[in-house]
């Protein structure tokens, strides 16, 4: 029997260079240290205890879908306070807001506010309760990407501003329907995007001063995803998901490696590319997915499937993980599925962990592998421990952890990636951050 092992070959060998940077128990990025959903800390309880895990502290936040980072004993969470216009929510419907976004600072150990760096800004995009991207820490330096925007680069420290730009302005582009959402990927001296306009839907900015390096690519709209970077036909790929296609680029001077059209519907390129060996899988809503077939002797890929109704995992607001060549993933009703990446074929499909058994649109769970275990964080605000294989789900044990706040398809949700470090999870919703201990 397949069980749930940490064995991802060389698919993200690329992002280790981070590594240094930071403390092994710290979660500076977007699914983790390696953009993985990894989280290698031991100690951490096998149980919760009775009456349920133990909240070391809470604290106030605003609006936000963006997740927390952990540098250090500082966490790092980016938030938006509204003063005028409502949000709906609708699908459709592009929202005008006026309020202001911040990059807040709190001591990990008490939830001390240390610092606020805030700016005014105008939302006009849909589901806009606030920032998406989680900040990225780096070398004693914070960056943000807003929702309508704005990219960021903060002394870790202070809170001091060093650089920034109005990509909007800058590249002359607008907001994407949902907002900004990528999460910026530190790669040597470059700090990497997905901006949008001619001939920039990529940028690479230097890390220190937010000059630009180079930019890359054409696109109608630069999607909702985020970059990796994978080792594969003996060559380092940056990956970029956008809304017309998946493709692979040098990062050193973003020309393009190779292109595959693949356009999601409405353009919702949401999911982190997922590595296993030589396969790649990229999907979105409605059963639009497909799997290529890296080369081996250099930089190229060909399709090995497309998803079909019946085949496959088409994510919508979370990404998958891969262990030895199955994809774990929610599919769009908040179906956590197990898939087999050479062929498309499901094994099992539950709800439970997601939306508490029944499907519901755009349902959702972040999964993050912890040894042969996985932690999944419910829509509803509940935290569950459990095993994964090609045999099924396991479930270990749950608690309900923070409540959900934002009104979505008729029903309240929290759908924000927590970070998992220093044998705690910080989770947040629209009103509050906290701090949950998982230590044994």
């Amino acid at each position: 029997m397949q069980t749930w092992r940490s064995r991802l070959g060389c698919s993200m060998l690329g992002l280790l260079m981070l590594a240094p940077m930071v403390r092994a128990d710290d979660w500076p990025q977007w699914m983790g240290p390696n953009r993985d959903g990894g989280w290698k800390e031991t100690g951490i309880l096998d149980r919760f205890p009775s009456g349920g895990p133990v909240v070391k502290w809470r604290t106030e936040v605003g609006y936000g879908y963006s997740g927390p980072a952990v540098a250090g004993d500082t966490v790092f969470v980016t938030d938006y306070v509204n003063a005028a216009g409502k949000i709906t929510n609708d699908f459709g419907k592009r929202d005008r807001l006026k309020g202001k976004e911040r990059v807040l600072a709190f001591d990990r150990r008490d939830g001390k506010l240390l610092w606020t760096h805030e700016y005014p800004i105008e939302y006009d995009i849909s589901y806009p309760s606030g920032p998406r991207a989680t900040p990225t820490i780096h070398g004693g330096k914070v960056y943000t990407q807003g929702a309508e925007g704005n990219l960021i680069c903060l002394d870790a420290a202070s809170g001091k501003l060093l650089w920034q730009h109005d990509l909007k302005k800058k590249y002359r582009t607008e907001a994407p329907m949902w907002g900004f959402s990528t999460h910026p990927l530190v790669d040597g001296q470059k700090l990497i995007t997905l901006v949008g306009g001619k001939d920039s839907l990529v940028v690479a900015f230097d890390k220190d001063t937010g000059a630009e390096i180079w930019k890359s690519l054409n696109g109608k709209e630069p999607g909702y995803s985020s970059p990796v970077i994978v080792n594969a036909g003996g060559t380092r790929q940056l990956l970029i998901f956008h809304a017309e296609a998946i493709a692979s680029l040098d990062p050193e001077s973003g020309k393009a490696h190779w292109s595959v059209p693949f356009k999601p519907m409405y353009g919702m390129s949401i999911l982190t590319p997922q590595v296993s060996n030589d396969l790649l899988f990229v999907g979105g809503i409605v059963s639009k997915g497909i799997m290529l077939k890296l080369a081996k002797d250099r930089p190229a890929a060909e399709v090995l499937w497309k998803g079909e109704r019946d085949t496959a995992l088409y994510p919508k607001t979370s990404s998958p993980l891969v262990d030895n060549g199955y994809l774990y993933g929610v599919d769009m009703d908040g179906e956590l599925r197990c898939v087999n990446m050479e062929t498309g074929e499901r094994l099992w499909e539950t709800n439970e962990p997601t939306t508490g058994g029944k499907k519901a649109n755009s349902g959702t769970a972040f999964l993050v592998r912890n040894g042969d275990r996985l932690f999944l964080f419910g829509e509803n605000g509940v935290l569950t421990i459990a095993k994964l294989s090609t045999k099924g789900y396991e479930p270990i044990d749950s608690a309900k952890i923070i409540e959900p706040t934002n009104p979505v398809f008729g029903r309240m949700v929290v759908w924000t990636h927590p970070a998992f470090a220093h044998k705690c999870v910080f989770v947040r919703n629209d009103r509050e951050l906290i701090c949950v201990s998982l230590e044994k």
